[in-house]
């Protein structure tokens, strides 16, 4: 299956996820789960703003981060930025935060509730150039997706 119909799967399936369910911690963290095993990405999860730092929520794959400022890291830059980051080599990044020595490339996708940034949704992959334009607009739409009907 090409990677543009598992987006497609998985819009459908978030939009089941969320629109059945008004606790934010369980929606994240299903999904999450379906992100991150549907695509097989190394780290799939949420980082939420609190104050001036994005604090990890629920993720799949190894431990992470607890706090971000913001601004630093790719998680940070995107927040800061309101808008989604894609980084062929996170080695290349400037300031980025390495959780994991394992990370090659990530994807930064900003919830945006409002017009304001109220978190993060971070992938990680054990590859370079794992990220590209069909992942930013697939991972959009389901931020899109999950802001339509989570309260935040």
């Amino acid at each position: 299956m090409e990677k543009k119909e598992k987006y497609a799967l998985l819009a459908a399936q978030v939009e089941a996820l969320a629109s059945g369910e008004t606790n934010r911690t369980a929606v994240l963290a299903n999904v999450a789960a379906a992100i991150h095993h549907e695509m097989n990405f190394f780290w799939t999860g949420f980082y939420l703003v609190e104050g001036q730092q994005l604090v990890v929520g629920p993720f799949q794959g190894p431990v992470a981060c607890y706090r971000i400022p913001r601004g630093r890291g790719v998680c940070g830059a995107a927040w800061e930025q309101g808008k989604t980051l894609v980084v062929p080599d996170v080695e290349q990044f400037p300031g980025h935060i390495a959780c994991s020595s394992l990370s090659k490339s990530e994807i930064v996708v900003p919830l945006l509730a409002d017009g304001v940034v109220k978190g993060v949704l971070d992938i990680d992959s054990d590859r370079l150039g794992t990220f590209d334009d069909v992942d930013a607009q697939a991972l959009e739409n389901i931020c899109r997706i999950l802001t339509k009907h989570l309260d935040f």
